[in-house]
């Protein structure tokens, strides 16, 4: 594994979003090819639930369905939050923001050794992590 997916670029990938950057789309492709899963942090589960439930996003299926399909894909291994998760999550600096989402996705990359395919610049200006 190489890769954590941030929660927006896991939601383009899943429903064929033109957003998504096409350097990510090669990326998720070869890893699928390949064999290879990428991360998600557990704490997407979470983010991708709310969105559903405040009607910001919407799937084809139940949300029950659809994070077990994600859960039990080939191609996305969940990484938990865990101890090591949360300190890491304090530790990113006064550069980044404050959302605790995404410093939970940030310290998730961190701690696992990968890189973040994201396209939020205010993670990518942060320099905190390593970015795609």
């Amino acid at each position: 594994m190489k890769y954590l997916l941030d929660t927006h670029i896991v939601l383009w990938w899943w429903v064929d979003d033109r957003k998504l950057p096409k350097e990510h789309a090669k990326l998720i492709e070869r890893s699928e090819r390949s064999g290879t899963s990428v991360g998600l942090s557990a704490i997407s589960l979470w983010e991708i639930a709310k969105l559903v439930e405040r009607g910001r996003f919407k799937l084809a299926r139940s949300i029950d369905d659809s994070l077990e399909q994600l859960e039990t894909s080939a191609l996305i291994t969940v990484l938990p939050l865990s101890g090591r998760v949360a300190i890491e999550s304090t530790r990113l600096g006064a550069r980044f923001h404050a959302d605790p989402i995404d410093q939970i996705i940030a310290a998730t990359a961190r701690c696992h050794g990968l890189t973040l395919l994201t396209v939020d610049a205010q993670i990518i200006e942060s320099g905190v992590v390593a970015v795609l």
